[in-house]
């Protein structure tokens, strides 16, 4: 789901939806939602429909990237968000949904990996990783990446009970292009995700079946130097 919004704005929400939710996604007229407001469907945000969901996120991410707009703050485009895990070895790295960009961080590395997936066919699917349906494994992680995701599927709650040992915390993803306070005051310490550097471009290239990368850049919250909005004077 991608939203653009007028003066450049966007935002991008991904999941892989329910098979009882595609004839509502397939039914949705991208028409209809020419000139209307995004905080309507923001705060549909939270509810049981899959769908209304993803639009939902899809708002929020786009109000507050027109927030970072006209504010000027887009932190954190140049930095590596997986990189700031710094993976040792001796570490135990939960990886909350399949993130492949992270395996190339752990090659050659001393770190075990731990993968929580919510798909039982995953775990056959890669025989030589350690792939469990089992969130209490997060428990002997000492750093966890979770995949952005798990804000639509609704397990975050659920993933960030177990990882009470975890010395470091990423929540990372396309979908994560929304302000961290909620996640950070619950412990988490890097959100990295993708800024809508233009909208409407954005919109063209996924019609066209091309990368979209020319329409976006990385976007990174580090919790250790971030003001809350509610400590902002």
């Amino acid at each position: 789901m991608a939203m653009a919004l007028d003066g450049g704005a966007g935002g991008i929400s991904y999941v892989l939806l329910p098979e009882s939710s595609a004839a509502g996604y397939r039914a949705l007229s991208p028409q209809s939602f020419i000139g209307t407001r995004p905080e309507g469907y923001a705060e549909a945000f939270g509810g049981s429909d899959p769908v209304l969901n993803m639009l939902g996120l899809a708002a929020i991410n786009a109000i507050c990237q027109h927030v970072m707009r006209t504010t000027g703050n887009t932190p954190g485009a140049a930095t590596d968000s997986v990189g700031l895990m710094q993976i040792e070895d001796g570490d135990c790295v939960g990886m909350v949904g399949l993130f492949p960009p992270l395996l190339k961080y752990m090659h050659n590395s001393g770190a075990e990996l731990v993968i929580v997936e919510k798909n039982p066919l995953l775990v056959d699917s890669y025989p030589k990783l350690q792939v469990t349906l089992d969130p209490a494994q997060l428990g002997r992680c000492n750093k966890v990446l979770c995949t952005s995701t798990t804000l639509l599927n609704d397990t975050l709650d659920d993933v960030l009970r177990h990882c009470t040992a975890a010395e470091h915390i990423s929540v990372l993803g396309p979908t994560a292009g929304y302000y961290p306070d909620p996640l950070f005051a619950r412990g988490v310490h890097v959100l990295g995700g993708r800024l809508v550097k233009d909208g409407m471009l954005l919109l063209q290239l996924i019609e066209q079946r091309q990368r979209w990368g020319a329409a976006t850049q990385k976007l990174c919250f580090q919790a250790s130097d971030y003001i809350f909005w509610d400590a902002q004077p």
